[in-house]
């Protein structure tokens, strides 16, 4: 398990297996886990577990060396497979927040992005979720136990809230709801509490974010109130920052909303 620019959320997604995590090290050897314990940062391992965006060059170098020596990598999280809220920096000058942030600016190096694990390194599978669930990082462990491709299905989130029998709050509500364009595996948490989806698990396969920004807008939403419900966690999202985009102050520069 290895972090990199993020909250914890998700290794702490890991931990609370509890019971389950228990009993999953008398089947396997967990050899670098820092939050749990284990160091071993440079080990050769079968599957690596990697949280957090890159946005600095000495994480490049060690994502790098993560995935040299990993047979397979798992990229957990809004941070790892699309820069994360960490990803809202792109939207401006990366030196600008540093020097509006630090009294010495010059002792900070960062990059001039913050961008997911797969834009330096091959991914074997992302998940997603800001943060990921406890089911679905035990769903992925126990499917490299059995010597199977874990599944990452994209569907998106209104099929959750069908299955669960929750009412449409776009539709029923007029409420901003990002769940026609995000993927499921919250288990429709925010709908299911009568609340608009904020997108935490990011965009859902065939999605068509343009056609929300517009239902969106109907709903009487201005175009830097739309921006930011497409920017807030997932800004590297090509399919979020696209739609961002063409409402006006784009992806670089300017008020993101």
């Amino acid at each position: 398990m290895h972090k990199f620019g993020s909250c914890d959320g998700c290794q702490l997604a890991f931990l609370n297996a509890g019971e389950a995590l228990l009993a999953l090290a008398g089947r396997v050897d967990i050899v670098h886990f820092a939050e749990a314990g284990p160091y071993a940062p440079e080990a050769r391992v079968d599957v690596a577990f990697v949280e957090g965006s890159i946005g600095t060059p000495e994480e490049v170098e060690r994502i790098r060396q993560v995935r040299e020596h990993a047979r397979v990598l798992v990229a957990m999280g809004a941070c790892a497979t699309s820069g994360g809220v960490q990803a809202l920096r792109n939207l401006a000058q990366a030196s600008d927040w540093v020097a509006r942030t630090y009294p010495d600016p010059g002792a900070v190096h960062v990059l001039a992005e913050s961008r997911p694990v797969s834009a330096y390194v091959a991914v074997d599978l992302e998940l997603a979720g800001c943060p990921v669930t406890t089911r679905a990082v035990m769903e992925a462990v126990a499917s490299f136990l059995r010597g199977a491709p874990p599944a990452a299905a994209r569907e998106k989130l209104c099929l959750e809230c069908k299955r669960a029998g929750h009412p449409c709050v776009l539709v029923t509500r007029g409420a901003p709801c990002m769940g026609p364009v995000t993927a499921a595996g919250c288990g429709a948490l925010c709908p299911g509490l009568g609340r608009a989806c904020y997108g935490c698990f990011g965009p859902a396969e065939l999605s068509e974010p343009d056609a929300l920004a517009a239902r969106l807008a109907a709903l009487g939403l201005d175009p830097a109130a739309v921006r930011r419900r497409l920017l807030s966690i997932h800004a590297g999202a090509p399919a979020f920052a696209r739609a961002a985009a063409r409402l006006g102050n784009g992806h670089r520069g300017g008020d993101n909303g």
